[in-house]
């Protein structure tokens, strides 16, 4: 016998394991009726699991029990006016409780301290859950911890000495200031990261003069005017997202990547996503492969005479690229697919492990956003972009609720979170496809598992030259999943791992002295992330300069600058375009 052990294995326990199963069964079924995206169901699951393992619960609440005997004593000392350090201290990078108020005033450090404990504790349990699986255990951890975001005492106002004492300062001024802000925010149906007023596409963004030298329902293709008399030969034709806009590559011209293109001597086109519509709802991946990508890139070969182009693609845009690349060796000869190598900036085409966006993602979730887009032919890009915020809800969300509802303070401009801002939406069908193949189902990866535009695709065909960039801290496509591309293709190989995040990984001028780092080398047959990490040094700057050292000697030789448009490309609008424009 096991002497009433929780995990006994008798009939009554194997009977109350079956009682056990069947219970959670239907409580997932009533959860999901009313919770199509499944935040409650994974911490039910963990508050169900931790009462089926009484052993391990006491054993928790022991250790919470201690550590709430220290806030006793330290809550007695500091009402004593005795100073004593923090039992708990705020996490490494965590900035909410770095104003001196925090701690020199006593009701405002035991009410942080109060806070930080239970946040340790329910978030230690919740990843260290018995009986749950590691990925339900994320879930149930990241919807928490999201609500014990939403209830921290910086986010109100009786809760938060800097906003009280703040109002006192002003006379009330910053709570009316605060005051019209949220109601700005209401009406612009978000919380507001930057003031849209302070840019304009055109204007202030995206600037580098161009042509739209192509139009079709589902994007604009621009071609920049040269800055240089003489290029190279072979244009770079860049595929950006359409889960975003162009222009995170065009923004400041110090920051431009196209700027940058085009002062190095490159021919440059890009491409600027029509935002769809209910008109579009039956759009799919083929038709973004062949109206767009192949579009691309033939344009680029006959406006300019080139046998072949350089492609880059950024996340998702780079993951369509991948798909065309293996598209276009499956269907062209050898010598004639028409790109020489290409470039990938932060992308997955390995979707096992897709980073901390698989909270959102399973088949129910899924299922559901898909009824959703149905009823309206898209999905709005505020709802991708929402869920992508609560990735990182402090920085992204409460941050601008506290400076700018309690603070009253207007948020500084900023051209990267104005970007942000500035969503897009998705094609139901096109969407639908993308989230159910590649997140759920992993197909890219798998040989000839999935059909695109009439062609198994295989990235095994792949032996074009490549260069990928990922970035340290992308918690949209992390690093080391990034890195899995070299598995699947053939063909010389180069990566590089730049320091910061999605954006700021990528959009990394040259600047004195540097900002940021980078690590840089080609990639081996059987390298993996780990190793090849610890094999690299990282190096001071932006690796934008040792892109150019593998870019331009195979770029082909120098040739009389072309203009953006010619009789057989007219202009048909000025750079940025309209469709950049559209809301």
């Amino acid at each position: 016998m096991n002497g009433g052990h929780p995990n006994r294995n008798d009939g009554h326990g194997t009977e109350a394991a079956a009682s056990h199963d069947v219970f959670m069964q239907w409580m997932e079924g009533l959860s999901r009726a009313s919770d199509p995206f499944g935040v409650s169901a994974p911490i039910l699951h963990a508050q169900i699991a931790w009462t089926a393992h009484p052993a391990e619960l006491a054993s928790r609440m022991s250790q919470l029990s201690s550590d709430l005997a220290r806030l006793q004593w330290h809550s007695l000392h500091r009402m004593l006016g005795l100073p004593d350090p923090d039992p708990i201290p705020p996490a490494e990078g965590d900035s909410r409780f770095s104003d001196p108020a925090w701690t020199e005033l006593p009701t405002f450090d035991l009410m942080k301290e109060w806070y930080l404990a239970f946040t340790r504790h329910t978030q230690d349990m919740l990843y260290d859950t018995p009986g749950m699986s590691d990925r339900d255990r994320e879930r149930a951890a990241f919807w928490w911890r999201n609500w014990l975001n939403a209830v921290a005492p910086t986010n109100w106002l009786f809760t938060n000495p800097v906003a009280l004492r703040k109002a006192m300062e002003t006379r009330g001024e910053s709570l009316m200031r605060g005051f019209r802000n949220f109601l700005d925010d209401l009406k612009a149906g978000d919380v507001r990261m930057t003031d849209p007023e302070d840019f304009r596409v055109g204007e202030n963004l995206a600037t580098t003069p161009g042509a739209v030298v192509m139009r079709n329902r589902l994007l604009e293709l621009i071609h920049y005017a040269p800055t240089q008399a003489k290029v190279h030969a072979q244009p770079v034709v860049i595929v950006t997202p359409w889960i975003n806009k162009f222009y995170v590559l065009d923004l400041a011209p110090k920051k431009s990547m196209i700027r940058y293109l085009l002062d190095q001597g490159l021919d440059v086109f890009i491409t600027s996503w029509k935002n769809p519509d209910a008109d579009l709802r039956d759009v799919t991946f083929d038709d973004y492969l062949l109206e767009g990508v192949h579009a691309a890139v033939e344009t680029a070969r006959a406006l300019t005479g080139a046998d072949k182009v350089h492609a880059v693609g950024y996340c998702i845009g780079g993951t369509a690229l991948a798909m065309y690349m293996a598209w276009a060796n499956r269907r062209f000869a050898p010598d004639e697919v028409p790109v020489a190598d290409w470039t990938l900036l932060t992308t997955l085409t390995d979707f096992r492990s897709p980073g901390e966006i698989e909270v959102f993602i399973d088949e129910a979730s899924v299922r559901s956003l898909c009824a959703a887009m149905a009823q309206k032919g898209y999905l709005d890009g505020k709802e991708m972009a929402a869920s992508f915020r609560l990735l990182r809800a402090n920085s992204l969300i409460w941050n601008y609720v506290v400076n700018g509802w309690l603070y009253g303070e207007t948020p500084p401009p900023f051209d990267v979170l104005y970007w942000n801002m500035d969503s897009t939406r998705m094609p139901q069908a096109m969407h639908g496809w993308y989230l159910r193949e590649l997140y759920l189902h992993n197909r890219l990866v798998q040989p000839d598992a999935l059909t695109v535009a009439g062609e198994p695709l295989d990235l095994r065909r792949i032996v074009q030259p490549l260069y990928a960039v990922a970035a340290e801290d992308d918690h949209i496509a992390p690093w080391r999943e990034a890195f899995r591309i070299h598995r699947h293709v053939s063909g010389e190989r180069r990566f590089v791992l730049s320091s910061s995040g999605h954006i700021l990984g990528i959009v990394n001028p040259p600047v004195d002295p540097p900002k940021r780092s980078f690590r840089a080398a080609p990639v081996e047959a059987g390298d993996q992330a780990a190793h090849w990490h610890a094999a690299h040094a990282a190096t001071p700057g932006s690796w934008w300069t040792d892109w150019m050292d593998w870019l331009k000697p195979r770029a082909g030789s120098l040739v009389k600058a072309r203009p953006a448009a010619t009789a057989d490309f007219p202009e048909l609008a000025p750079a940025p375009g309209a469709y950049v424009l559209e809301r």
